[in-house]
């Protein structure tokens, strides 16, 4: 760790929290399957658990009838639940039909949640039975998406801390062997892409993303391996990349104009890129994203905001409305406060803002009230009683749904804040 790093750190630490514990309002980690099996296209994410779990996700991916996703649900029922079933059978018989059915799979993940948590059905040990009998042409890999103590973008992560063992080893080491860099975390395509561009425009490369876009294509991971995460949620993920000798690039997330340039500053600086090149090659870029943010300062400027814990992209979003829209974090929660990877972004935070870290959703909700916000981010549990009290709310699993990293997706960003309190002030009129 850098002497700066080191720094940053010691002064997130210094920083008070306040730590609730008690009642939370939490979205399942199954969520996760929704973006993750639009990224990766010859993946399928096979759902172990009961007919609640096939409802949430289809009903959170808005699949049409005709629609040939890729993912499923293995229904746990009460012969299951009785013991009077071999579920392990079962679930053997439901993946052999899966793979039969389904030539494109490259790469299949057996997905935990609560019910198979419950009756302890071990899928570990199924992912290496299937594994061993689908190969070589598909990997089965596993993880849990249960909403047990965790939070729904937490399913990203442990599917990601998943595949990383599964990573190919680097090349024997030789004179001059060159480092790589890592992308962490799930980006729509388009935001991939444009990321490429700006690497390519930096001379940093070879640029890889976790998780790629095919299972042929898990990219290399070791010592000369540097990685920068994408997401504030991905814990896990970096620390078993970390295990492998990668290197993580302290840095705050990409998100906004500001949010962007740091992000991308920290990969060059890593790479000895020259501050010319730098300016160069990220100017227009951050030229368009402050123009685009700017159209929607008017609107938010001077406003408050409180965050509930939900998606742990609390602080960056917090710290992306008080510095680029001018607005007021009353109070930002999130489940889990990692320090050291978000020592940057809490850097920037303005001085006062409370921060509380878990949740205790009757004292938060009396601590909201009693601030009268003008905006609440919150879970789509909290939104409509909120919403009914008169007070304007935005759900935060729209953060994760949408494109927002990047300068050409900063625009966008914003207007996601701005649209419940125009929503609002149309209301009033």
């Amino acid at each position: 760790m850098s002497a700066i790093a080191a720094t940053l750190g010691a002064r997130a630490a210094e920083r008070p929290v306040l730590r609730e514990r008690g009642q939370r309002e939490v979205f399942c980690g199954l969520t996760g399957i929704v973006w993750l099996h639009r990224k990766m296209r010859d993946a399928f994410f096979l759902v172990v658990g009961s007919r609640t779990c096939a409802h949430l996700l289809q009903s959170a991916a808005g699949v049409m009838i005709f629609a040939e996703p890729r993912f499923a649900t293995a229904i746990i029922d009460e012969r299951d639940l009785a013991g009077m079933a071999d579920a392990n059978a079962e679930l053997d018989r439901v993946v052999g039909r899966l793979l039969e059915r389904r030539p494109d799979i490259g790469l299949l993940f057996l997905v935990g949640s609560c019910p198979s948590e419950v009756i302890k059905l071990d899928l570990a040990r199924a992912a290496k039975r299937l594994d061993r009998s689908a190969s070589p042409g598909v990997r089965v890999l596993h993880y849990s998406g249960s909403g047990i103590e965790t939070t729904f973008t937490q399913g990203e992560d442990a599917c990601l801390a998943a595949l990383v063992p599964e990573l190919p080893a680097e090349a024997p080491e030789a004179p001059e062997a060159p480092r790589s860099l890592l992308v962490v975390g799930a980006l729509a395509e388009v935001v991939e892409d444009q990321l490429r561009r700006l690497f390519a425009a930096l001379g940093i490369g070879p640029v890889r993303f976790l998780p790629p876009r095919l299972a042929a294509e898990l990219p290399p991971a070791g010592p000369r391996t540097d990685f920068l995460l994408a997401q504030p949620f991905l814990a896990e993920t970096a620390r078993v990349l970390e295990e492998r000798g990668a290197r993580r690039i302290a840095a705050p997330f990409p998100l906004g104009a500001e949010g962007t340039t740091l992000w991308l500053r920290a990969a060059a600086e890593a790479w000895g890129v020259a501050p010319d090149r730098f300016r160069e090659a990220t100017a227009a870029g951050e030229k368009r994203a402050r123009e685009a943010v700017g159209r929607h300062r008017a609107a938010l400027t001077g406003r408050s905001v409180f965050f509930f814990p939900d998606s742990q992209l609390e602080v960056p979003m917090a710290r992306f409305l008080a510095r680029e829209l001018g607005m007021e974090p009353i109070e930002v929660g999130t489940p889990y406060l990692h320090r050291q990877h978000l020592a940057e972004e809490l850097e920037l935070l303005p001085a006062g803002t409370v921060l509380s870290e878990g949740q205790h959703v009757e004292r938060q909700l009396d601590r909201c009230r009693a601030a009268k916000p003008d905006l609440v981010v919150c879970g789509l549990g909290l939104a409509n009683p909120l919403e009914a009290e008169g007070i304007a709310t935005k759900w935060s699993i729209e953060l994760v749904f949408t494109p927002v990293q990047g300068y050409d997706q900063a625009g966008d960003l914003a207007a996601l804040f701005t649209r419940p309190l125009d929503r609002r002030d149309r209301l009033r009129v």
